[in-house]
Order: structure tokens, then sequence, then C-alpha cells
């Protein structure tokens, strides 16, 4: 059970940067691309932390989600100004 945890999370952290790929003109799906990533990349750790019975991983994920809540107010404040210059949060050509 706990290993297709794991593998959620690989494909959680996999599919946030395959959005990232895929959009490269709309800023907030990228930013939420990017949180889908590190959302990903904590579950894997802490169900490998749970498998190998070590509580390294479980603080590896809460530094993650404190560089996750960090990145997310300081995205959504650039997105804020970008929006408030071009009036559209596409990025152009």
């Amino acid at each position: 059970m706990l290993i297709s945890f794991t593998q959620i999370g690989i494909i959680l952290a996999f599919l946030g940067a395959a959005g990232i790929l895929v959009n490269q003109w709309n800023l907030l799906i990228s930013i939420i691309a990017i949180e889908l990533m590190f959302y990903g990349l904590n579950l894997y750790l802490i169900m490998l932390s749970v498998i190998l019975d070590d509580i390294l991983g479980e603080l590896f994920a809460f530094f993650i989600l404190t560089l996750a809540a960090a990145e997310s107010a300081l995205a959504l404040a650039l997105l804020t100004a970008y929006f408030r210059n071009y009036q559209d949060i596409l990025v152009s050509r």
C-alpha cells in the first residue's frame, strides 16, 4: 500500500513538470504546476520516511512546505504587479 503512495507522489511531481513544459503563456497555471511539483515531492518524501522508519524525510518535507509557502506568496505578489502593468496574466511572445 505504501508503494502506491510513493508512486502517486512521483506521478504528481512529473505532472507538475509536464504542466510547466506544456503551458508556457499563462503565469497562474505555471505557479499551480510548480506547487503541484512541491506537493508531489512532499508526498514522496513522507512515504519514503514511513517506509524507511526515518524522521529525516518528514523534516525535509516540512522545509519544502515552508519553501512552497514563500514561493507562493512571492509568485502571487509578482503576478499582481504584472497584472497591474499589463492588464493580463498571459505572457506575450
